[in-house]
């Protein structure tokens, strides 16, 4: 993981901590002029440090008055949640609430990177890369069904109906995305509709705050090359970021050149998410019999055996696009 975005992610983090100690601080403020009562519990709690620092320098039974002045702090604690519950508010409105409880929003726990630093410094470097890969997001509303109506499938089965069933269950899966669900193959001739609704399904997967990864199997394919053998300088590590991403979708799987590197890498890809059970989405122009024929074993039979399959039919979408514009001409 790059520095940078570590240290991106640390200056958000401890924005958020400034934030919930600005809040609380005014919280403090709101109540000590509305509740008297809480304002003198308050003062006492203060002056706790004090005596605490008094009892130390004694050395006179420390660690009863510890316990002793301990026991008072809680019940003048429970006192003040009492009074907040009395007069309308939470119990707990004078507690700082830190976005991660684990690190209090400092980015450390236990001596190490707390995991919402880690997960934000990723999230980063998934913007970033999604920013380089230049892909406009879809929406399944601009997703137009009736370019399938009056076209048959070479078995005779309606195009429109069958292209329905896949609408609906890729708006349902967005809908319903979860780390838990389902990797899906998506195969038929160019223009069907398969980076639409793959794209659709990036945007509103990524408006629930999951981090997707899209693009074409050979821009993620070149990149990690690229720095599998030195020729990239910037410090990323794309391979690690489609291993661990919510959703990964892989747009144009087959149009790769057909080396041993790029064999292993989609194998990598495909067995690990599949490992962790993490879903990914591929869209490809083959079918099985092409899908087996370029890949060996190991890449066919995961594809086919875990993931949900749905072939696209009917008739290029942007040739019909392109006629009727040239009809309205």
């Amino acid at each position: 993981m790059k520095s940078e975005h570590l240290e991106q992610a640390l200056e958000r983090i401890d924005t958020r901590r400034k934030q919930a100690i600005t809040v609380n601080d005014e919280h403090f403020r709101e109540v000590n002029e509305r509740i008297p009562e809480i304002a003198e519990i308050n003062r006492q709690l203060f002056q706790t440090s004090r005596s605490l620092m008094q009892i130390i320098r004694s050395g006179e039974n420390t660690a009863e008055r510890i316990e002793k002045l301990k026991h008072q702090n809680q019940q003048a604690q429970l006192m003040v949640r009492r009074l907040l519950a009395a007069n309308g508010y939470p119990e707990d409105y004078l507690e700082v609430h830190f976005t991660c409880p684990k690190c209090s929003d400092t980015g450390y726990y236990q001596g190490t990177y707390c995991t919402c630093l880690t997960t934000l410094a990723a999230q980063m470097a998934t913007q970033e890369l999604n920013r380089n890969a230049q892909v406009n997001l879809c929406s399944f509303d601009s997703f137009d069904l009736s370019y399938y109506r009056g076209h048959k499938t070479e078995s005779g089965s309606d195009c429109y109906r069958a292209m329905e069933i896949i609408y609906h269950f890729c708006k349902e899966y967005a809908a319903h995305f979860s780390k838990e669900s389902p990797s899906i193959l998506m195969y038929g001739s160019t223009g069907l509709g398969k980076t639409h609704l793959s794209l659709s399904i990036a945007s509103a997967v990524l408006e629930k705050g999951c981090s997707v990864l899209y693009d074409s199997v050979i821009n993620f394919l070149r990149q990690i090359e690229n720095e599998h053998f030195g020729r990239d300088k910037t410090g990323n590590d794309t391979l690690s970021l489609l291993l661990e991403c919510d959703l990964l979708i892989l747009d144009d799987l087959g149009t790769e050149f057909d080396t041993p590197f790029y064999q292993s890498a989609i194998y990598n890809i495909i067995n690990t998410r599949m490992n962790r059970c993490l879903p990914t989405i591929i869209s490809t122009n083959m079918d099985f019999n092409g899908i087996s024929h370029k890949y060996d074993e190991r890449i066919t039979s995961r594809i086919f055996a875990t993931y949900v399959n749905h072939h696209f039919v009917g008739y290029d979408v942007r040739i019909l696009k392109a006629q009727q514009k040239a009809g309205r001409r």
